[in-house]
């Protein structure tokens, strides 16, 4: 029986969850992924965890934040006055917005927090700190 290894194409189903149970992505509504293991398309510790199953079989794997979307960074957080905003963006707390970094370049930042003067906005991604919790099946190895 063929096993998953470095190289190997192969076709996956997975639900990804939150720590406290919250399913953030799955793929049992559609067609399993596929993907080259060891290419980085998923974490790594997504793909150690496919490496090693047989057709059919299925693991569960914990990624920690450090080797999924980083730690949640307080530097990447800015407070700002309402009024200092572009006239066409209402202040509403998870609306997205870019702001011009000083290169030239646009940052895509998240309204997290709205008071009567101010705007809290958070550069993190939205699952920085986050620990995920993958349960994988091995569909098919090609």
């Amino acid at each position: 029986m063929l096993v998953a290894k470095s190289g190997d194409k192969v076709r996956v189903h997975f639900v990804g969850r939150l720590e406290d149970g919250t399913v953030f992505d799955s793929s049992r509504d559609r067609e399993p992924r596929e993907y080259i293991i060891g290419e980085g398309f998923y974490f790594s510790g997504f793909e150690h965890g496919v490496e090693g199953l047989k057709i059919g079989e299925s693991t569960t794997v914990t990624i920690p934040p450090e080797k999924a979307y980083g730690p949640w960074i307080e530097e990447l957080t800015v407070r700002v006055r309402k009024n200092d905003l572009p006239e066409d963006v209402k202040p509403v707390v998870g609306e997205k917005i870019r702001v011009w970094r000083p290169d030239g370049s646009l940052m895509p930042m998240v309204m997290t927090e709205v008071t009567d003067h101010t705007v809290t906005l958070d550069a993190n991604h939205p699952m920085a700190g986050q620990t995920l919790i993958y349960e994988i099946e091995l569909v098919d190895i090609l």
